[in-house]
């Protein structure tokens, strides 16, 4: 009795079928893999934001000293926690100087720690990743006992921040990322 034999492997057209098939479900995917990037890079982006702000409000209660966040300050993109000069009710005009933000004039860390010479409590300029940019922002000034507040108009001190609160978005391409802090100075990334 003669055995026949057994064929191993795979033709030349099942090769080509699988690689093709293979190409095609990786072209669908690879949009969704941008799409994911995106995400991320947007909601790291928020994150380090929110950090920042939670930091501004530990920072003024902690200090006893109102401190603010500004936005694309000094440059776009880029933002500071940065100590009142003055007081709420009295800002200095320092305060509101266009170079407020910038290290040169106000270094981080303080050159000096005494109390009675402010400001100390200036944090870093932070960037943002080069692809997101601040859709909708407003300086936010938090005060020692926690509350948040915004400027409207040139009243002063600043009004409590109304409600339901102030958003800060984030935007990357197409997508938006929403942190939203109210007058108690809580600070809430949105989903």
């Amino acid at each position: 009795m003669k055995s026949r034999a057994v064929e191993q492997g795979f033709s030349l057209i099942e090769v080509l079928m699988a690689t093709a098939l293979i190409g095609i479900i990786a072209g669908m995917g690879l949009p969704l893999l941008g799409d994911v990037a995106d995400s991320i890079k947007l909601g790291e982006a928020a994150r380090q934001v929110e950090r920042e702000l939670q930091t501004a409000r530990m920072t003024a209660v902690s200090a006893n000293r109102p401190v603010r966040v500004r936005f694309n300050c000094p440059g776009v993109r880029e933002y500071r926690m940065v100590e009142l000069i003055g007081t709420s009710t009295v800002p200095a005009a320092g305060d509101s100087a266009a170079n407020r933000c910038a290290i040169a004039s106000y270094p981080y860390p303080a050159a000096d720690r005494n109390p009675l010479t402010v400001p100390n409590n200036d944090g870093p300029v932070r960037i943002l990743d080069s692809t997101v940019t601040f859709q909708q922002s407003t300086t936010i000034e938090f005060w020692a006992d926690g509350s948040a507040h915004a400027a409207v108009g040139l009243v002063n001190p600043w009004p409590l921040i109304a409600s339901p609160g102030t958003n800060i978005i984030l935007l990357r391409k197409l997508k938006t990322r929403t942190i939203v802090v109210n007058s108690i100075g809580k600070v809430q990334l949105l989903p």
